[in-house]
């Protein structure tokens, strides 16, 4: 679930990328050296930046209220995954290979009556292969050989596999101003920088964040301020809005065998 740091470093990273689009390895395209990174700089470390004739840029939340800006209907999306774990029924027999995952689930409908076994951290074939047995034999003979299970006398088998799928919902919408700050040792220095960033987030629509969602933003103002309390200090605010979505991350089971009456008849699918 992304919220405002989310932002704030998701900024962050869309400037260092503005001033350094080769890489911090390389030199800026303002050919100083920036330090870019979030919150506020500390007077006596900034002061020695700006007499070395480094910049520092920091981003921080505007002291704005924000504001709710949910406007979509309330929806789950899913993320259906491929299970790791197969099986595969012959005559009376199953048949257990591939890589079982935690979040599997392995089935076995045996003459119209399910049997189920959750993946567990450390199975192997063999293990999911035991533990499925172990489950049928609550009912009925089942005999294990490795891999596979015997059933005797077992008129129907089938099985299924499947896995837990990832479901996203959002639960809300929020917008909130960042402040982009650029500390300079001169107004050439703070002019370029400023510059720079303004151009390259103006292309940029939405940033991505770390849940996998994206913020919207938007131009909002800049700000200049030469007061003469620092003789070294030239320093330039962009103002950007951001829109972004709160949400809300489950494993959603996957249903592996249902079950219907048509007819009077209940039929497996």
């Amino acid at each position: 679930m992304a919220d405002i740091s989310d932002v704030e470093q998701a900024v962050t990273d869309a400037v260092s990328s503005s001033l350094y689009p080769n890489g911090s390895a390389q030199s800026s395209i303002v050919g100083a050296l920036c330090r870019v990174y979030r919150g506020w700089p500390n007077t006596a470390t900034l002061n020695t930046d700006l007499a070395a004739g480094a910049i520092n840029v920091s981003i921080a939340a505007d002291g704005d209220s924000g504001k709710t800006t949910t406007r979509y209907l309330p929806d789950w999306t899913y993320t259906p995954l491929q299970p790791g774990v197969t099986a595969s029924a012959t005559n009376s027999s199953v048949t257990v290979g591939g890589t079982p995952t935690v979040g599997d689930v392995i089935g076995a409908l045996i003459d119209g009556k399910p049997y189920i076994y959750r993946v567990q951290t450390g199975d192997t074939i063999e293990l999911v292969a035991a533990n499925l047995a172990q489950i049928i034999q609550s009912d009925r003979l089942a005999l294990t050989q490795a891999a596979s299970i015997s059933l005797p006398g077992a008129r129907s088998v089938v099985v299924r596999t499947v896995r837990d799928c990832p479901a996203v919902f959002e639960s809300r919408r929020q917008e909130k101003d960042v402040r982009i700050i650029c500390w300079c040792p001169s107004p050439s220095t703070r002019d370029s920088v400023a510059a720079a960033i303004d151009t390259s987030l103006n292309q940029a629509n939405f940033l991505s964040l770390s849940d996998g969602t994206a913020a919207r933003i938007t131009y909002r103002n800049t700000a200049s301020y030469d007061q003469a309390q620092n003789a070294l200090l030239y320093r330039r605010d962009l103002i950007y809005g951001t829109e972004y979505p709160t949400v809300i991350n489950i494993e959603q089971p996957s249903m592996i065998f249902g079950a219907a009456a048509v007819n009077g008849n209940l039929i497996y699918g």
